[in-house]
């Protein structure tokens, strides 16, 4: 949830211009053909939508497998760290919940929200439905709304099954990686293409992908919390003060090389959904 942090927690993983190696002409001669197939896996990485064509979010649960392993790691999260029980965190973490999950479209969800004593302003959403909420996050939420804004965005990454999605990108880049070595063979040509193939993909495709899910789940947060009854221009405000935070904390990461996308990004692509979300809070 925060800038640089969010759900990865306690859940990444070409051209013939410039030779990898001067003295490998087989590299030469089929660089291209390898490259470009090694290509194909990763166009084929690219994540589905989680809203469909009249702007609506599309609920997908995640697979028992990913469900069981979201509840142990969240279950091992839970004994490793403090869990905060005073009211001041939790009522309103419960009050919001109990609103928003009224209107999740996510059958067999096994909802649980904790609050860890942590001053990093964080929260996190495993599959299955686990949410953590730093108490460090309160700071910048300061009220129902904000926080409901929050907590919706770690909602959808579980109704979008992200970390679904996350999983079968990373398998296919995987095997874009195997074929490229098959194709290459052993040497040391072999090691430089992969290596250029692996930082290719986490530039390319990964990170933008996790950018590209941390905004589908800002906009769709967005419209879960207008159902819910929150004005979504509060996540707008949210975000603001997020970046003034940030900004205090002198957060200069190069936007292409984060998981998350920059603030400024975040704030005008959910300005650029206040319509829809709008229309969903006077419904």
């Amino acid at each position: 949830m925060s800038n640089e942090t969010p759900y990865e927690s306690p859940a990444s993983k070409f051209d013939r211009g410039l030779p990898f190696s001067q003295n490998v002409p087989r590299m030469k001669t089929i660089s291209l053909v390898s490259l470009f197939s090694a290509s194909v896996f990763i166009s084929s990485c690219a994540p589905p939508s989680a809203i469909d064509s009249q702007g609506r979010p599309i609920a997908a649960g995640a697979s028992n497998s990913l469900r069981s392993q979201g509840s142990q790691i969240f279950q091992k999260y839970k004994q490793e760290k403090s869990i905060n029980r005073d009211s001041r965190y939790n009522a309103p973490v419960q009050r919001v919940a109990a609103r928003l999950k009224r209107v999740i479209p996510l059958a067999n969800a096994d909802w649980e929200f904790v609050v860890f004593n942590d001053k990093t302003p964080n929260a996190f959403a495993l599959p299955g439905g686990k949410v953590g909420i730093h108490t460090g996050l309160f700071q910048i939420t300061q009220n129902d709304a904000g926080l409901a804004a929050v907590l919706a965005h770690e909602i959808t990454h579980v109704t979008a099954n992200h970390a679904g999605v996350r999983q079968q990108q990373q398998r296919g880049i995987a095997l874009g990686g195997a074929l490229l070595g098959a194709v290459l063979g052993e040497g040391a040509s072999t090691n430089a293409a992969t290596s250029l193939y692996n930082t290719g993909t986490k530039l390319a495709v990964a990170l933008p992908h996790s950018r590209k899910q941390e905004l589908e789940a800002d906009r769709i947060g967005m419209i879960y919390m207008a159902r819910a009854g929150y004005n979504p221009e509060e996540a707008v405000n949210f975000w603001k003060r997020f970046a003034a935070y940030n900004q205090r904390q002198g957060s200069q990461t190069p936007e292409f090389l984060r998981t998350h996308p920059i603030d400024q990004t975040r704030i005008n692509a959910l300005k650029a959904s206040l319509p829809a979300a709008r229309a969903a809070y006077t419904q």
